[in-house]
């Protein structure tokens, strides 16, 4: 069964995520009427995801610093921010009755830390402004009339618009709407679409069967990570990750997940070295393991002479043989860089976001393709990638907030 709307929308929104749900109240804002299409049966289904344990809603970071966590995107993104930025969205979050603090890592949260109040609010003004929500239905693509079809639970629905916003997520964390189906039918109508990856992710490296047994899910801290990108530069830096049955993830390899990820596609593999002991000097350590071990285990002799425990005990027996371990200059090391090869980044359905999407140089300024005039895309489905920390979200509600205003102006200028 198909049915056609018979009053058409002026403006189409589809996908029910922050820049959707910000593209949709901009677009109101100036007077457009608004229709939103979400393919599940509630909006925001991955924000409330992300804000289970803290609602990481932007970071506290001054500009121009903030702008280059994006990357080579940065000035891209940068304008964007230039409309709306972290404070922004803060002051925006106000309005709703929600107040945001700085935590200590520069990390900005709701003072309740959750997201449910947020939404439920954001949710509410934008149907009291008039913007009429849509749930189950899923986009299909266009009809050959320039219609939009969509999948419903009551057959196919067919519907014209004046102008779309496509906000449609990238290919992360699919059971929640974003499974980046959108690819081959914005490629099929010209659009120049870069492939998914995945981003802010675990990578594999292959643990023996006891380390994978025994310490999947020990967190590993503090360390620092020594690396090199794809040009071969050099690069250190201190946090924490998680051993996995796999490899290794957590917040430290997501910051690096990027540059990882690129080595790998260049050279197969990346080596990552991590610091086990990042107060402790080289000279230090070397001093310390060569005192007499009399009867202690070598376990016993590392806890007592460096701290080393667990886990950190566990990584050196997997990267050395007894003749190494027993030899304190190697194992001092060793200590201090420890090999891990990393062989594989785990699949996009487990990332926290993706890279890839529409390439930015395929749309203009307000974000509208140049290849379908009226067409606008906005949010995680465009070329670009962040690290956690709430950049992230602050670039999709940017996005939403970008796209929604040119999708207006466009509105306007047609005669809509």
């Amino acid at each position: 069964m198909t049915s056609t709307l018979t009053s058409p929308p002026k403006l189409a929104i589809i996908g029910g995520g922050p820049a959707g749900l910000m593209a949709a109240e901009t677009a109101r804002a100036c007077g457009i009427e608004v229709d939103l299409y979400e393919a599940k049966g509630s909006v925001g289904r991955k924000f409330l995801i992300a804000g289970k344990g803290g609602m990481n809603l932007t970071h506290g970071e001054p500009r121009p610093e903030f702008d280059q966590r994006y990357g080579e995107r940065a000035p891209d993104i940068g304008n964007w921010l230039d409309d709306f930025d972290a404070d922004a969205l803060r002051k925006w979050a106000g309005e709703l009755g929600v107040e945001t603090f700085v935590g200590s890592s520069g990390r900005v949260f709701p003072n309740d830390l959750k997201a449910a109040p947020l939404l439920r609010g954001w949710v509410h003004r934008l149907r009291e402004s008039g913007v009429r929500f849509h749930v189950h239905h899923r986009w299909l693509g266009w009809h050959d009339d320039g219609a939009l079809r969509f999948a419903t639970p009551d057959g196919e629905r067919v519907i014209q618009a004046g102008a779309v916003v496509l906000a449609l997520g990238g290919g992360s964390w699919p059971q929640l709407g974003s499974d980046g189906t959108w690819q081959a039918l914005l490629a099929a109508h010209g659009v120049d679409v870069a492939p998914l990856q995945p981003s802010n992710c675990g990578f594999d490296i292959g643990w023996s069967d006891y380390l994978a047994t025994r310490y999947a899910g020990t967190p590993l801290k503090p360390v620092s990570a020594h690396w090199r990108d794809a040009s071969g530069r050099g690069h250190v830096r201190q946090g924490e990750c998680v051993i996995t049955s796999t490899g290794i993830e957590g917040s430290l390899i997501y910051a690096l997940s990027a540059t990882l990820r690129d080595a790998i596609a260049k050279h197969g593999h990346v080596t990552l070295e991590l610091d086990l002991a990042p107060d402790r000097p080289l000279e230090r350590l070397q001093r310390d393991l060569e005192k007499p071990r009399g009867s202690h285990s070598l376990s016993d002799h590392l806890r007592r002479q460096t701290g080393l425990g667990g886990v950190k005990v566990a990584l050196l027996h997997e990267v050395l043989d007894k003749a190494r371990l027993n030899d304190p200059h190697e194992l001092a090391r060793t200590i201090k860089r420890l090999p891990l090869r990393l062989l594989h980044a785990r699949p996009m359905a487990e990332a926290i976001s993706s890279a890839g999407g529409v390439r930015l140089e395929a749309l203009d300024d307000t974000l509208m393709s140049s290849t379908l005039p009226g067409v606008f895309c906005a949010g995680e489905m465009l070329d670009w990638e962040a690290p956690t920390g709430g950049y992230l979200l602050t670039a999709c509600f940017a996005s939403g907030y970008r796209a929604g205003r040119g999708a207006a102006a466009w509105l306007r200028a047609h005669g809509a």
